[in-house]
């Protein structure tokens, strides 16, 4: 077979805050609806519903003055460590995020300079060619810069790239919506290198949509539920029965198609990493892509979840799940030398895309 430039995923790292909140954490909380009305049902009927419907029991959060770029740089500095570069031979630093720093006690964002830079900062990089910068793209942030980053190195115009997902929710989490049960924080990244290879491996193909004409305002910013709270803030604000149904449209059809694109059909696929952002759409979409192929979705564990303890981090969720299966850290999931990985998100824009890799 002819040699090919490819783009390898040569190491992982996340960031898992320490600070664990349970559901049991809301039960003092006073849930409104969007019309400022309090909800009618008691909290232990909230919080008991919320976890049949989203899977979640537990989340995590950052504590004290901790901001999404000590996140990011953690987990960046992880992902170098485990691919044993020299970090001044990054030619690219992208970082996925949605909200910049967040200081506690306000929920401002602060993007100058950007995240990438502060990142490369604490990492100590000198080289002025290795350039660093942002990506805004919803929850599927992490992917699109991954796909970025591959279109850079399959064009010769990079040999190596760091690429970051960190999001820190619970600072723009309305503490009045019971949508904010759903958010935590946390980093992600992995290192993205060239290799001249006369195998099938890495990136085999890639897919991205955004439906913003029809879907744009599904997630949104707006002031808290509680209006007499006496809040200026903005909170991240979602329509969550409607962005189910458009997950549940169009992310199985997205997977498929990249599927295709790549040449390789559903039943090669040896784990789906699936945003983490409600384990009960997840399975769903998992089933409907399943029957896209008229097959049954296997009874073995192809899909790996952090959901339940870890919550909707954003950004975050794939490359941390992704490192926490190649370090042994999900029970029963293993990548083996070979294995076709699927990656696919959706969030804010409406943007959908997907991945496919061979391990």
């Amino acid at each position: 077979m002819k040699k090919s430039r490819r783009s390898v995923i040569t190491g992982t790292g996340h960031l898992i805050p320490e600070l664990k909140i349970g559901n049991d954490h809301f039960l003092n909380s006073s849930f409104y609806d969007i019309n400022n009305k309090r909800l009618p049902k008691t909290n232990e009927e909230i919080t008991k519903k919320f976890e049949e419907i989203t899977t979640i029991s537990e989340r995590r959060y950052v504590d004290g003055e901790i901001l999404t770029s000590d996140l990011a740089y953690l987990a960046a500095k992880s992902a170098i460590e485990s691919s044993k570069i020299d970090p001044e031979e990054l030619d690219y630093i992208i970082v996925a995020h949605n909200f910049g720093d967040i200081k506690p006690g306000t929920n401002r964002t602060d993007m100058v300079p950007s995240l990438a830079a502060r990142v490369k900062k604490k990492l100590g990089i000198k080289n002025p060619g290795c350039i660093a910068y942002d990506m805004i793209f919803g929850c599927p942030g992490w992917l699109q810069a991954l796909i970025q980053a591959d279109y850079y190195l399959r064009s010769g115009d990079a040999d190596k790239a760091l690429v970051i997902g960190a999001d820190v929710l619970s600072r723009v989490s309305d503490e009045h919506d019971i949508d904010s049960m759903i958010y935590a924080d946390g980093a992600g990244a992995v290192v993205l290198e060239t290799e001249e290879l006369n195998e099938n491996r890495g990136v085999l193909a890639h897919l991205t949509r955004s439906d913003a004409l029809d879907y744009a305002d599904l997630l949104y910013m707006d002031h808290s539920y509680h209006r007499e709270a006496g809040d200026n803030n903005i909170y991240l604000k979602m329509f969550g029965r409607k962005l189910y149904q458009y997950a549940l449209t169009y992310v199985p059809a997205a997977i498929k198609q990249c599927l295709e694109k790549a040449g390789v059909h559903l039943s090669e696929v040896s784990k789906l990493f699936i945003h983490q952002a409600n384990g009960k759409m997840d399975e769903a979409i998992l089933s409907r892509l399943y029957k896209l192929y008229d097959m049954q979705a296997p009874e073995n564990d192809i899909m790996p979840m952090s959901i339940s303890w870890l919550g909707n981090s954003s950004v975050a969720t794939i490359p941390t799940l992704l490192d926490l299966v190649l370090k042994g850290e999900i029970e029963n999931h293993q990548i083996e030398k070979g294995d076709i990985l699927v990656f696919a998100s959706v969030g804010a824009g409406m943007n959908i895309n997907a991945m496919v890799y061979r391990y």
